[in-house]
C-alpha cells in the first residue's frame, strides 16, 4: 500500500497489519505524478486498488481545488503511470467511485445506468475519476473499472464521519463521558453496508474476464435516525424521537433525558437525502452477497469496538491521574 509523508503518525488503523510478510508500505502521493510513477515502476503490481481520496463532502466545499487535484487528477496520474510503464496488459485497476455521483437523485434506486447529478465539489471530482477510467478503458484497452460504492462503514471508520460519531457518542454517553450528541438531518437516508463485505466485491470486480463498472450497495435504505436507534439500543438505551426538523430530539425512554439534538452546524450546504443502490448486476455477474452482514450487525460491530475504546481511554486517564497524584505526594519520582 501507499502512505503520504507526514510529521504525524496516522497509521493507527493499519497498525495491526505491520509485520505481516505480504504487507509493505511505500511513500506516494496522488498529488505528485512522479511519486505515483515511481512506486508503480518499483512494485509493478498485477492489481491496483485506488481507495485514496479527500473523501469528506463538507471539506470539499472548503477545499475544492485540493479535492479536485486528488480525487480527479489523481486518478489520471495512476492511469497514465500504468500506460507509460507499458503495464496495460498485466495490471488491472480498480477505482473507488461513490454514490455521491448520483447527488440530487432523479430516480430510486440507483443502478449503473442512472444519470449522474453531482451535488458537491467532491462528487464532481469523483465524476471526473469515473469518466477518465472509462475513457482509458476504451481508448487504450486497459483493464480498469469503477465500483460505485454506496456508504460502507466499519469499526475503522474515521471519527469525523456521522456513523462513527454516533457509535462513539453512544459508548461515551453510556459510560458517562458525554452528555449529548449533536447531528444534522436525522431523516437523511443512506444505503449502509459493511466495508469488509464491500472489499470482497472490489476484488471480485477485478477477477472478471472483461472490465466493467458495478454498483456496490446493499439495496436497503436506513435513516440517520435508525442508525442512532440501533447504536443506543446496543448499549441498553431505548430512544424515542420527538419533534420534527431542527426541533427533533432523541430522548432516553427510561429517564426522559435528551441525548440527541439537531444542530444547524451539521447541515451541508446541499444535502443528498435519498441514496439507495441497486446491486442486481453485482449479485448476478459476480455472485456477490451484499447482505452478508445485516444493518443491525454492522452497527453492533462498531458500537462494541467503541465501547472497548472508550473504556480503555478511561483506564488510561485513571492511570495518568493517579501518577500525577503520586508525583505530587512524592510517592514516586
Amino acid at each position: 500500500g501507499t502512505i503520504r509523508r507526514s510529521s504525524v503518525d496516522f497509521r493507527e488503523r493499519i497498525a495491526h497489519l505491520e509485520g505481516r510478510p505480504h504487507f509493505h508500505l511505500h511513500y506516494a502521493d496522488l498529488g505528485d505524478s512522479m511519486s505515483i510513477l515511481g512506486v508503480i515502476s518499483k512494485v509493478r503490481p498485477n492489481e491496483i486498488y485506488n481507495l485514496a481520496a479527500q473523501s469528506h463532502v463538507q471539506v470539499s466545499f472548503d477545499s475544492p481545488e485540493f479535492t479536485a487535484d486528488v480525487d480527479a487528477v489523481g486518478v489520471l496520474r495512476i492511469l497514465e503511470a500504468v500506460r507509460q510503464l507499458d503495464l496495460t496488459d498485466t495490471c488491472r485497476i480498480y477505482q473507488a467511485s461513490t454514490s455521491e455521483l448520483y447527488g440530487k437523485v432523479e430516480e430510486v434506486p440507483q443502478n449503473e445506468n442512472t444519470p449522474f447529478h453531482p451535488y458537491s465539489p467532491y462528487a464532481v471530482a469523483k465524476q471526473y475519476g469515473f469518466w477518465i477510467v472509462k475513457e482509458y478503458r476504451e481508448a487504450y484497452n486497459m483493464y480498469c473499472c469503477s465500483g460505485i460504492l454506496f456508504n460502507h462503514e466499519s469499526e475503522r471508520r474515521g471519527e469525523t464521519f456521522v456513523t462513527r460519531k454516533i457509535t462513539l457518542a453512544a459508548a461515551r454517553i453510556k459510560q458517562g463521558k458525554q452528555e449529548k450528541l449533536y447531528l444534522g438531518n436525522l431523516s437523511s437516508l443512506r444505503d449502509w453496508g459493511y466495508a469488509k463485505d464491500y472489499v470482497e466485491c472490489m476484488w471480485l470486480i477485478l477477477q472478471q474476464e472483461q472490465p466493467e463498472d458495478f454498483v456496490i450497495a446493499t439495496g436497503v435504505q436506513h435513516s440517520v435516525r435508525e442508525f442512532c436507534y440501533y447504536a443506543f439500543k446496543r448499549v441498553g438505551i431505548e430512544l424515542e424521537f420527538k419533534g420534527e426538523g431542527m426541533n427533533e430530539k432523541g430522548i432516553d425512554k427510561a429517564t426522559g433525558n435528551v441525548l440527541i439534538e439537531v444542530s444547524p452546524d451539521f447541515y451541508r450546504p446541499t444535502d443528498v437525502v435519498n441514496l439507495w443502490g441497486d446491486p442486481t448486476k453485482a449479485k448476478a455477474k459476480l455472485g456477490w452477497n451484499p447482505n452478508s452482514t445485516s444493518f443491525e450487525e454492522l452497527v453492533n460491530i462498531m458500537v462494541d469496538n467503541d465501547m472497548a475504546k472508550v473504556a480503555s481511554e478511561g483506564a488510561a486517564e485513571k492511570v495518568r491521574t493517579n501518577l500525577e497524584e503520586y508525583l505530587e505526594k512524592g510517592i514516586v519520582k
